[in-house]
């Protein structure tokens, strides 16, 4: 897009933008651009000033997108994202570590540059940050041959933010064992380790935290700080002196002897914990107690660079609103004594406005006065998002026809070289040519152009005859070519990454038998340093393991609150157990396998390999495939032209695209003339699949057909009779499907979908629908037997691990419950066109609690759903929400396995500290389906001292930001299956 940028800066209009900056105007404005233009145009003014730029949005999702066509428009790649979540008080809380990493490494990289671009929220320039200085000085270097001063450097990562640790798992992580330095930054993939002669760095290497093995060799690395928070021991003990007489000068306005009590009961415990210099979650909101001036992202900004304001109107309102979301926690907390009066959380939105000292330009969709600015230069260009095609080709000649007599230069985006051809052979047919290079020559185009890129959308600037198209607009599909993560392992090392150990944590050794886990320890055995496992056994006896016999060794798993028994090393009591177990599972075992041996050694059907036809079927896929899916696509794909019968289990997260790779298996089938059977648990979720194939399918001669309650009766005929005579292709249908009247005419392939939520008597309807057809079994927590078996061999497995590359990490909160943060949280999804689950687990009291989040949100659609309602009843409020006739849906724990709503993207739970783990892993994966930011909020109530168990249940859940959970856990339980019976 070089060609394109230097073309447009030729025009006088939009160089006088670039001439008034090097001029010393402060102030311009751009107006009439729109969508992908706005990051055009502002790479064009970084590259042609050469100056570090601070792009500005009004929310993240917006900054998402800008930071996309950014990323395509640079000719540098210095270009970052800073993410802050609008919710400013949920910053105070216990909140997973994503947008954290990502901010520190974008901050680290942009100090870095001397023309990087930082796009970040204007909640991002409200946050109090340290000074400069502090950033710059927090930043470890380490170098082999380099004299290292130890303890200086442990305790600067300690002010960095990282926590030490006996043994370094977690990102934000370090410990020192001998000469073994571990440190585990939040902005790398993997661990650093640096081993120490005396006090000279002697190596450094990335290895891999769960096998302990060396990576990669370096001779140097950066330690980033793994918090924003940037405090020496003396900044801890002066914010701990002003806090304290902040709490003097508030006591002294309160005249009420027992609100007096209560606040110094709340805040003096602070004041300890800071006196003591501890560092806890919690003291972010003393940020501004810390420093003498408390820095924002502006003074992280040269004097002499470019501030731009998207939509400034936005910005100011946005800004305006989260002063009073402050100001409205800030009364609740007052009025309950919680903290004391002049505590800011962040700087002050005209504060911030006053503080803006840099050349700004403002970037505005219409040409219209701007309140508090006064531009001196004012540049209105005339551009159109581009219209959309949806496929018609005859609009497009149209168009084309008009940009040729307008000697339009017309550029179309592809998103891989695979779609640009095909984009290509598309106008041929029509009688449109056009021209397929790497880069866009100069300016002007002879001919419509297609090159390969990634660009949010389309756009046409008619005073500089240039129209830039992309996939989107002419098929209704858009692929992301997003760099993906490099996964090389296999289903079963998967399985046995799936286990973390903490100190305290019983264990299971293969040959002694239960012990508890010390700790790792590093010894010399022959002249070298080694570590290994120390276990502790019964009375006084200790067992050190290995490193690299760490797979020996796995976490136990029991009934919680019960501590097993250790055993004693050398006894025989530990084989004696595991030989009666293995005699009671022995019957179990051979009947199992007997039935596979026999279903292996039935003959089925063999697929053809892949026609023409389902390469473009699968290349029509709108999104960016994982590895991981391809991967099990294609290993389905392998099962399916055996002759001997598939039954695979496809085991992914909510989310992670089982659904795509089922309907592609359903379109080999279908092309070579079998009939497939989609068969689900509830009618809802056969509807969301329906409508889903529906839109896959819409270009195929394929025949569709659904049975369930939301068909008439004359349709539900229809649809046998179809499967009957062979002319429907595919159907999907509820426990429906298992009725004696469905008849199929040749049934090739049955897909199902969340099998363990059938009775009993349904899963043996299903094993005789199964006898000779091809099984594909979709699970996001399958039984711990299903999944044993697969672990076993005797079912085949396959995993999808990683999420889409245009997915969110889930963030999740854990913070007592209150009603500002309620209404911040629904406000704030629904501004941007979102629902939201509230689970409240009490029928009888459910009804109150809707209307009071009715009174709380004024203008919200509040639904209720709970389990006593009858099935006709609940899945009419169920249907409706998913149509988006209703903003909140209140409900109880029904929603845990529900179906896929991709608009739903905040979750609040309400008492989540009376759930289960598991539970609370399913209903988490309520949200984040879509390629928007997600928020989980796990509440509990105020002033309540959680049990040691359901701290360690939320905490866990803020630990695993990953939706890779539910395998965890089903793994683990099979693992301890696996170690008694083996």
């Amino acid at each position: 897009m070089q060609a394109l940028k230097q073309y447009l800066l030729d025009r006088e209009d939009i160089y006088s933008i670039v001439d008034g900056i090097e001029s010393g105007l402060q102030e311009q404005l751009i107006s009439g651009l729109s969508g992908s233009t706005r990051s055009l145009f502002s790479s064009m003014i970084q590259e042609s000033t050469d100056k570090k730029m601070l792009l500005v949005t009004h929310q993240l999702s917006q900054a998402q997108q800008l930071y996309d066509d950014l990323i395509e428009f640079s000719d540098t790649k210095n270009v970052y994202l800073y993410p802050v979540n609008e919710l400013l008080a949920s910053e105070l809380a216990v909140a997973s570590p994503e947008l954290l990493s990502q901010r520190i490494d974008a901050l680290t990289r942009w100090l870095e540059q001397d023309d990087g671009i930082l796009i970040a929220p204007i909640a991002a320039l409200k946050r109090m940050l340290p000074p400069v200085e502090y950033w710059k000085y927090y930043q470890l270097s380490f170098q082999v041959g380099a004299t290292l001063d130890i303890e200086k450097t442990l305790q600067s990562l300690h002010e960095m933010g990282y926590v030490r640790q006996q043994m370094t798992s977690h990102a934000g992580e370090f410990s020192m064992r001998g000469g073994i330095l571990d440190i585990y930054p939040l902005t790398e993939t993997n661990p650093i380790r640096i081993e120490l002669f005396d006090d000279e760095v002697d190596s450094i290497r990335y290895y891999d935290g769960e096998s302990q093995r060396s990576l990669e060799k370096v001779d140097q690395v950066w330690i980033t700080p793994a918090t924003e928070l940037l405090l020496s021991d003396q900044d801890i003990s002066a914010g701990a002196q002003r806090l304290e007489q902040a709490l003097e000068e508030s006591l002294k306005k309160q005249q009420d002897d027992v609100n007096k009590q209560e606040l110094q009961q709340n805040v003096s415990q602070d004041i300890e914990r800071l006196a003591g210099l501890e560092r806890f979650q919690e003291m972010r909101k003393y940020v501004h107690y810390f420093y003498q001036q408390p820095h924002s992202l502006l003074d992280y900004l040269s004097s002499d660079g470019i501030l731009i304001l998207d939509e400034m109107s936005r910005i100011q309102e946005t800004g305006i609103h989260l002063d009073e979301e402050e100001a409205e926690w800030m009364r609740d907390r007052l009025e309950r004594n919680q903290t004391v009066r002049d505590l800011k959380l962040s700087f002050d939105w005209n504060d911030v406005w006053a503080h803006m000292k840099q050349p700004r330009v403002y970037m505005s969709v219409f040409l219209r006065h701007i309140p508090n600015t006064n531009p001196s230069n004012i540049v209105n260009i005339s551009c159109r998002a581009m219209q959309q095609f949806h496929g018609q080709m005859h609009l497009l000649q149209n168009e084309m026809q008009r940009w040729s007599k307008g000697d339009y230069s017309v550029i179309i985006v592809a998103p891989d070289q695979q779609r640009a051809e095909k984009i290509h052979g598309v106008l041929d047919d029509y009688d449109m040519h056009s021209m397929m290079i790497s880069e866009v020559p100069a300016f002007p185009l002879s001919a419509p152009t297609i090159v390969v890129g990634n660009v949010t959308g389309g756009f046409e600037l008619p005073m500089h005859q240039v129209a830039v198209i992309t996939e989107s607009e002419l098929f209704r599909q858009k692929r992301t070519n997003r760099k993906k993560r490099k996964r090389k392992v296999s289903n079963a090392e998967r399985i046995k990454s799936y286990q973390e150990l903490q100190i305290g944590d019983y264990v299971v050794h293969a040959n002694h038998g239960i012990g508890r886990y010390v700790g790792i320890e590093t010894l010399q055995v022959s002249g070298l340093h080694k570590d290994f496992l120390l276990l502790q056994y019964s009375g006084d006896d200790k067992l050190f393991v290995p490193i690299d016999q760490i797979d020996l060794v796995q976490k136990y798993v029991g009934s919680e609150g019960k501590d097993p028994k250790l055993y004693k090393l050398g006894g025989n009591e530990w084989k004696k157990v595991k030989r009666k177990v293995q005699s009671k599972v022995e019957d179990i075992a051979d009947d199992l396998i007997k039935l596979y041996a026999e279903r292996e050694a039935s003959k089925g059907y063999a697929f053809s390999e892949d026609t023409e036809m389902q390469r473009d079927f699968e290349a029509s896929f709108p999104y960016q495939e994982t590895e991981d899916q391809l991967r099990c696509i294609q290993e389905i794909k392998e099962d399916m032209e055996k002759v001997q019968p598939m039954d695979r289990l496809l085991c992914g997260d909510v989310g992670y695209g089982k659904t795509e790779v089922a309907i592609r298996a359903a379109f080999k089938a279908i092309v070579d003339g079998k009939q497939v059977a989609i068969l689900v648990p509830t009618t809802i979720l056969a509807q969301q699949h329906y409508e889903t194939i529906m839109e896959r399918f819409q270009e195929y001669p394929i025949n569709i057909g659904m049975l369930s309650r939301f068909r008439t009766k004359k349709q539900q005929n229809d649809t046998l009779k179809g499967l009957k005579n062979g002319t429907v292709d595919i159907v999907i249908g509820t426990h429906r499907l298992l009725s004696k009247d469905v008849i199929y005419n040749d049934l090739g392939l049955l897909i199902v979908d969340e099998e363990q939520r059938f009775g009993v008597k349904h899963k043996e309807k299903i094993k005789q629908l199964k006898t000779n057809v091809d099984v594909l079994t979709l699970t996001a927590t399958p039984i711990p037997r299903t999944l044993h078996m697969s672990m076993l061999g005797v079912r085949d497995l396959s995993v999808i691990e990683t999420p889409p590359e245009n997915r969110f990490p889930i963030q999740t909160y854990v913070m007592e419950y209150n009603g500002p943060l309620v209404r911040e949280a629904i406000e704030r999804e629904i501004s941007r066109g979102g629902q939201v689950y509230f689970l409240y687990n009490r029928v009888d009291s459910i009804e109150r609690k809707a209307q009071e989040i009715q009174a709380l949100v004024g203008d919200a659609r509040v639904a209720v759903a709970h389990g006593q309602m009858n099935e006709a009843e609940l899945e009419n409020v169920m249907f409706s929400f998913l149509e988006g006739e209703a903003d909140v849906l209140v409900s109880t724990t029904i929603i845990e396995t529900g179906v896929d709503i991709p608009n739903v993207n905040t979750l609040i739970v309400y008492d989540a500290d009376r759930m289960g783990l598991s539970q609370l892993y399913q209903l988490r994966g309520r949200v984040g389906r879509s390629n928007r930011v997600a928020y989980t909020y796990f509440t509990y109530q105020q002033d309540k001292i959680l049990t040691e168990v359901s701290e360690q249940r939320l905490q866990a859940l803020r630990n695993l930001p990953n939706l890779d959970l539910g395998l965890r856990l089903r793994c683990v339980t099979c693992r301890f299956v696996d170690q008694e019976i083996f």
